[in-house]
């Protein structure tokens, strides 16, 4: 079994990107897309097959893959974002899974970001969000039934579930301090200094993590992880960070 990555290019409208406010220093396409490289080299660094799907320039948030699907195992789930101007992104991400896994579409009236849910073990947690509604969070647990749905409900401010903690592999989890309750689960505290560090991709011992977050670092390398940091100024500045720039998941 192989680890697939996939990923899709930046576009040349990513300055026009959501944001929940305006950055002081306007997205640098160019450079955001030398750093999109560079995450693509460390996805590859930790064993995925990366397959990079071209840039929509109608959806300048179209790098931000992960919102349009949720797979479980052999299945995936291709969402309905919750911001309108994202819903023409599943299109080519439906294509480019079809040859892969089985796939279910979500409906109308139901808006799920693939960012709010966290895949651990049985367990499917889903952050309920501006994004995120009750029929979303309905049609994730039809689509897989063999997985306990369990809903957290976010901090103030927070986007998404996982802007606040992300899975490092079997019950372990990079989380915020005081942010939300994740009981019976090995946890990789995350200062709220350093938030923004919680945010990780981790694929069999590997894990790619924002650069510029020593303390996170530190705690990561101590559990035994291979650690590749990865510069993310541009994508901060649209609120993303690592795991939204990817759909991972194991093919045969």
């Amino acid at each position: 079994m192989s680890i697939r990555a996939l990923v899709r290019a930046v576009p040349a409208t990513f300055a026009d990107a959501l944001c929940a406010s305006p950055p002081a220093h306007p997205i640098d396409v160019a450079l955001a897309r030398a750093q999109h490289a560079a995450y693509c080299e460390a996805l590859t660094a930790c064993g995925a097959a990366v397959e990079l799907l071209p840039a929509d320039e109608s959806s300048p948030d179209c790098v931000f893959v992960e919102d349009t699907a949720v797979v479980v195992g052999r299945r995936a789930l291709i969402t309905r974002p919750g911001a309108p101007s994202r819903r023409g992104e599943t299109a080519a991400v439906f294509a480019a899974l079809e040859p892969h896994l089985e796939l279910l579409q979500m409906h109308d009236p139901a808006t799920l970001d693939g960012g709010d849910v966290m895949h651990v073990g049985e367990t499917l947690y889903v952050g309920r969000s501006a994004r995120t509604n009750a029929d979303g969070i309905r049609q994730l647990q039809d689509a897989f039934p063999s997985q306990r749905v369990q809903v957290l409900d976010l901090p103030p401010g927070v986007l998404h579930l996982k802007c606040i903690c992300s899975p490092l592999g079997g019950d372990a989890v990079l989380l915020v301090e005081g942010t939300v309750e994740l009981p019976h689960m090995d946890v990789v505290h995350v200062t709220s200094a350093e938030a923004y560090a919680a945010n990780a991709v981790a694929i069999h011992g590997h894990v790619v993590v924002a650069d510029g977050f020593p303390r996170t670092h530190d705690a990561l390398a101590a559990r035994g992880l291979v650690l590749h940091p990865v510069p993310v100024s541009e994508v901060q500045k649209a609120d993303g960070s690592l795991t939204c720039q990817s759909i991972v998941f194991a093919t045969l």
